[in-house]
């Protein structure tokens, strides 16, 4: 039987209100609005300090939205990763196995109301985020793309840790295993990237057309528009980053950073009076030596402009939605009843 959309929004439902009615969600909820509202303070106070800073609001918008991502990495494997083998602990699970939800019903039913949880705190979060709107730099174009890109990273981590619940039995195992997932998409990608980096070294050949200075000197040319050039080659021995630059593209805040638009890794300008200022944003930073990483002989905009660099975020949101498809996936095949074979101290009901 294929799932429904019925099925689906009933254990979805069901799931909210339960999770809703508890103390424990609320407090989070009341902490996470204090915190956040702080931290945008924080870094309003810091920026506002800084002499020749032009378009406050950007450096504010990047660092919030980088921390925005950093607490729902920490609080979205706490919403999936009891959802399953918890049922299954206080012998729910088998109740709804029993009826005519389909495994697949159960498992998007379950998801959906562990990503919707999280929407609700990422919904908290979106009028703080807001109010960088009015401090400079920041566009409505830019504050919904990243929004949107926060959601659906959500949507993915929900997806992992609720599969983690699904495979294994204990509560406190597919917890810590799913903040290990957490770690492995941001700092394993880029402690195996910095391993890989290492592997590219070699020496390699270059030949290139430079200026003969030789000619120059000894008056060998006729006129200044003629200058001599020489076939040159020469050996370096470096590394070849844009050989193993995938590897950074799964990391959650490389992606959140790359497809944010408007980058503006660090640009000056001179004003007419000869003061100078100066613009800094965060996520174009990380955009910016991401996309530097893959294409290192790219040509340098004066303005700090990539949009003539390749993309990164489409590869690395690809694979972390395939990732999180198929950890449904693996859930789905989890709930099948009956069980063939038990795990030992697991009850059924």
């Amino acid at each position: 039987m294929k799932s429904t959309a019925a099925g689906i929004a009933a254990v979805a439902k069901h799931e909210i209100r339960v999770r809703l009615r508890t103390g424990r969600v609320r407090l989070l909820l009341a902490v996470w609005v204090l915190g956040l509202g702080a931290l945008t303070t924080v870094l309003w106070r810091t920026v506002h300090d800084v002499n020749g800073l032009h378009q406050r609001g950007v450096p504010v918008f990047g660092g919030l939205m980088l921390m925005l991502l950093a607490l729902s990495l920490l609080i979205v494997p706490t919403l999936a990763a009891q959802s399953i083998n918890g049922d299954r602990e206080r012998g729910v699970l088998a109740v709804l196995q029993v009826t005519l939800l389909t495994p697949a019903e159960i498992a998007l039913g379950k998801l959906f109301a562990a990503w919707g949880v999280a929407l609700v705190f990422l919904g908290l979060a979106v009028p703080i985020a807001a109010s960088t709107l009015f401090m400079g730099g920041v566009g409505v174009g830019r504050l919904v793309i990243t929004v949107l890109v926060v959601a659906v990273l959500m949507g993915v981590i929900s997806a992992i840790a609720q599969c983690w619940s699904g495979l294994l039995s204990r509560t406190s195992t597919s917890s810590m295993v799913s903040y290990l997932s957490v770690f492995a998409l941001t700092i394993g990608t880029l402690v195996v990237f910095g391993l890989a980096l290492t592997s590219t070294r070699g020496t390699h050949t270059v030949t290139e057309q430079v200026p003969d200075y030789d000619a120059i000197v000894n008056g060998q040319i006729t006129s200044t528009d003629q200058i001599p050039t020489r076939t040159e080659t020469r050996t370096t021995d470096d590394v070849r980053p844009e050989k193993v630059w995938w590897l950074l593209a799964p990391n959650p805040f490389v992606i959140l950073a790359d497809a944010a638009p408007q980058k503006h890794k660090l640009s000056v300008n001179l004003q007419s009076n000869g003061d100078a200022e100066f613009t800094f944003d965060p996520l174009g930073g990380i955009a910016g030596a991401v996309r530097d990483v893959r294409d290192p002989n790219h040509t340098v905009d004066p303005l700090g402009a990539r949009q003539s660099q390749s993309p990164v975020w489409p590869w690395g949101l690809a694979f972390d939605a395939l990732l999180g498809l198929g950890a449904v996936t693996i859930t789905t095949r989890r709930l099948r009843a009956p069980v063939k074979r038990i795990p030992r101290g697991v009850r059924l009901a």
